[in-house]
């Protein structure tokens, strides 16, 4: 309307006189096209700054477009980079279905294209197809063309493929599908020599990772973040957080990783801090309520759970959750003893908290239970071989693991293995070093085990577990300090 015109306009106009200008999601888009037209760089900048910071899989493909028409070349290319990482959430939402058939082309043709497998995106061209059959159809032989049937499953090709009543009745899908079966029927040698475009496997470049660690004790709690970057194998420090924190937990949720309770150096905190690592910048989030150091976090069913951990005078069985959409936190079941220092992970929609010290008996567990969001129940499982307090818990393959940890004076390199199918806990390969109170997190069918202490120091290295091999590998560079009671978490490298 005019009225947004002419505030548009006025904001313009005072962002001449005082370079200083709000960007909203009410003024963004209409912002930029009036930057644009008068060549104010710096605010259509500012624009695609915002609009980059808004991304998210239900509006990236108009932004793409509005970054297009716009000539903001980063944006744009962000963009597409953006969509291709996420592209099997992308295709779930209206925008997609409202694509023009080159759109959908250009979107599928991409050997960049992250998908599990290539089933999806044969889905989403049925799909999209199926959105207005009779306006649609004609289009099919050409989008089919740059799917690549041949990567599909066999049984998924003759089961799913062949019976789709579209695929059968178009002459040049059926020849599609037949390169796709004759394809599975050749053997290694003569399988390389059969070349089509659609042979070939999409090479997804997958953002680089950082491996995050947050706060710990070096010897007190400290405010420090650092970040590793796995394709440089390079350490480097972002934003510190607001307040020290060690014992805390880590989670991330959508694109930021929340810091959960823990130690300031003098309290047991119950307060949230929340990293956007796009921005570099760490805001509050809601309390817990309850103070809890030595807990342990997880993300199930994209809530956050906080399990056990020590209120300053005693060691919890009490465990709570987060829920994001109604950002709030309420207490869940307790568990059937007190755990400070304990581990958790999540396998197959289940909870498990492993081991920690229960200070009304003083001993060190070996016990493990697990937590089912369901009921609401928690249930004993099978122990571990060792009792393990501060251990670090790491999910690989639906195989929980747990890591180092100790029995009083006792600090322990061993690490075990357990199969929630068969109920048993299995001995794994040493670390190199005794570590308790280590930061664990699972990346790319690797557990990665950050710092820790071994009962006298704090260590800076970190050590990497390979379950094809058994083995343990030492990063080749150490973070700056050591650090003991650290969060860790993998992120996506912001661009």
């Amino acid at each position: 309307g005019s009225r947004g015109h002419h505030g548009t306009w006025k904001l313009l106009i005072e962002y001449v006189y005082t370079a200083v200008v709000e960007v909203t999601e009410e003024n963004v888009q209409i912002l930029l096209t009036a930057a644009n037209l008068l060549q104010l760089t710096d605010v259509r900048d500012a624009c695609c700054d915002y609009l980059q910071t808004q991304l998210d899989p239900s509006n990236c493909l108009g932004i793409r477009d509005f970054a297009d028409i716009h000539g903001c070349i980063d944006l744009l290319n962000y963009a597409e980079t953006y969509i291709e990482q996420h592209f099997s959430e992308v295709v779930q939402f209206d925008e997609f279905l409202n694509l023009t058939s080159d759109q959908v082309v250009h979107l599928i043709r991409s050997d960049r294209l992250s998908v599990p497998t290539e089933e999806k995106v044969y889905e989403c061209v049925i799909t999209w197809i199926q959105y207005d059959v009779n306006g649609r159809q004609h289009h099919l032989a050409e989008l089919m063309g740059h799917v690549r049937l041949p990567l599909l499953a066999q049984d998924y090709l003759v089961q799913r493929v062949e019976k789709e009543h579209l695929m059968k009745d178009d002459l040049q899908c059926k020849d599609y599908i037949i390169e796709a079966l004759k394809y599975h029927l050749l053997k290694g040698e003569q399988k390389t020599c059969f070349k089509t475009p659609r042979t070939i496997p999409r090479q997804p470049v997958g953002l680089p990772k950082v491996l995050l660690v947050i706060g710990g004790q070096a010897p007190k709690a400290i405010r420090s973040v650092e970040c590793y970057d796995l394709r440089e194998e390079k350490w480097y420090q972002v934003a510190e957080m607001p307040t020290r924190r060690c014992r805390a937990g880590l989670a991330v949720l959508g694109d930021k990783v929340y810091a959960v309770g823990g130690f300031n150096g003098s309290l047991r905190v119950k307060t949230v801090d929340v990293y956007d690592p796009v921005l570099d910048q760490w805001t509050t989030s809601h309390s817990m309520e309850a103070r809890r150091s030595t807990l342990g976090v997880a993300v199930l069913n994209n809530c956050i759970y906080a399990v056990g951990g020590f209120d300053g005078s005693t060691g919890l069985c009490s465990a709570e959750m987060f829920d994001p959409k109604r950002q709030e936190w309420r207490l869940i079941a307790s568990m059937s003893t007190r755990r400070s220092s304990v581990g958790v992970g999540v396998v197959n929609g289940l909870l498990y908290a492993v081991g920690g010290y229960d200070g009304a008996s003083r001993q060190c567990l070996a016990s493990v239970e697990r937590y089912n969001p369901a009921t609401d129940t928690w249930t004993q499982i099978a122990e571990m071989s060792a009792r393990r307090s501060g251990a670090g818990v790491g999910v690989l393959d639906n195989i929980l693991y747990a890591v180092g940890g100790h029995d009083g004076p006792l600090v322990r390199k061993s690490v075990e293995a357990y199969d929630p199918v068969k109920n048993t806990w299995r001995p794994v390969g040493f670390m190199a070093f005794c570590r308790r109170n280590a930061g664990v997190v699972a990346h790319n069918g690797m557990l990665y085990v950050v710092g820790g202490d071994d009962g006298l120091s704090n260590l800076a290295s970190v050590e990497v577990y390979s379950p094809e091999t058994d083995s343990w590998r030492i990063l080749p560079s150490s973070m700056s300090i050591g650090r003991s009671y650290a969060g860790v978490a993998m992120i996506d490298k912001p661009l």
